[in-house]
């Protein structure tokens, strides 16, 4: 690849990831303005069909939905296991929610990147270094100091935040587990197609448990709303896998730990703003805390990008000798 197609794939790269970095970073604002009309499973239920429709179209029109013919039974059964878990991630996140501030919320699933990682040593044999494993500790340093606030557990707001932490971490394991299982399957299904059983299995098996009547009794602004949440899904993980073909996995990865910084940014504009007073609130961040953000942020960048730049490296001086 020469030096200018590498420019091009750098610049296409870094506008698909920003733009997926964006729409994550600001989908927890619109997840609880949604609280306030819609059950978290409905609102699942809907995102699921919006993005089964448009998933569809476009893979048949790719001529990829060959790809489920002769899958053994083991695949399917790992599908089906990947779809009831991503639905948890989907609707505890949205539960979280009512006990968290958006940026918190994010923040707080910043662990998944961490708990992915263990999960590759588990499942696929791979291993970890010194350096990661201390930004594992860095890491948990990093929460402690920021839920710092909520460390003593007599008042009752506290105990919500607890709650809170709990059911995201939920959402993080059930994120995991989702992905995980979504590699095993790689080599027989594209990642499009396993997003497309899973949101067609979604909406079957959540319908039972949507209330269809909300969205008669939705207004034109809390359509927007729900429209919002659907479109995020599809805008961001295309550009996600769009990022992926440009930049390599950890670079990607490195900049999604920005999200939890935008959705900190994106909350406290709106409270300054005073749009919709009555449900956000200035976050309860002290200089401990702002120091924890920084260290979240700093060790899940560090144990995806330092290897990739170590890969480098090596590489080159490899290059160099021959």
């Amino acid at each position: 690849m020469n030096s200018e197609q590498e420019n091009i794939n750098n610049r296409l790269g870094l506008i698909f990831v920003s733009i997926a970095v964006f729409f994550w970073g600001i989908l927890p604002i619109a997840l609880k303005l949604s609280g306030g009309f819609i059950t978290p499973v409905t609102l699942t239920w809907f995102r699921f069909f919006m993005a089964l429709v448009v998933t569809l179209l476009i893979q048949w029109r790719l001529g990829a939905l060959r790809q489920f013919a002769g899958l053994p039974a083991a695949i399917w059964m790992k599908l089906v296991l990947a779809g009831v878990l991503l639905m948890c991630n989907y609707v505890s996140f949205v539960y979280s929610l009512g006990y968290l501030a958006p940026g918190t919320a994010q923040l707080n699933f910043q662990t998944a990147p961490f708990f992915l990682a263990f999960g590759g040593v588990l499942f696929f044999k791979e291993r970890f270094n010194a350096f990661q494993l201390s930004c594992f500790a860095t890491l948990g340093l990093g929460m402690l100091m920021f839920f710092h606030p909520q460390l003593d557990l007599n008042q009752a707001s506290d105990h919500q935040v607890l709650i809170g932490i709990i059911i995201v971490q939920f959402s993080v394991m059930s994120w995991t587990s989702y992905a995980l299982l979504q590699k095993s399957v790689s080599q027989r299904l594209s990642p499009s197609n396993v997003l497309l059983f899973i949101y067609a299995l979604g909406i079957v098996l959540m319908a039972p448990f949507s209330d269809f009547s909300q969205f008669e009794a939705m207004t034109l602004n809390q359509w927007w709303i729900v429209l919002f949440c659907g479109a995020n899904t599809l805008i961001a993980y295309g550009c996600f896998g769009q990022a992926m073909q440009y930049w390599p996995t950890a670079q990607v990865s490195a900049m999604l730990a920005f999200t939890p910084v935008l959705s900190f940014t994106a909350t406290e504009v709106v409270v300054n703003l005073g749009w919709w007073s009555g449900v956000f609130a200035g976050a309860d961040i002290d200089v401990l805390s702002f120091a924890g953000i920084v260290m979240i942020v700093c060790s899940v960048f560090a144990v995806q990008i330092v290897p990739l730049y170590q890969k480098r490296k090596q590489a080159k001086a490899f290059r160099t000798v021959l």
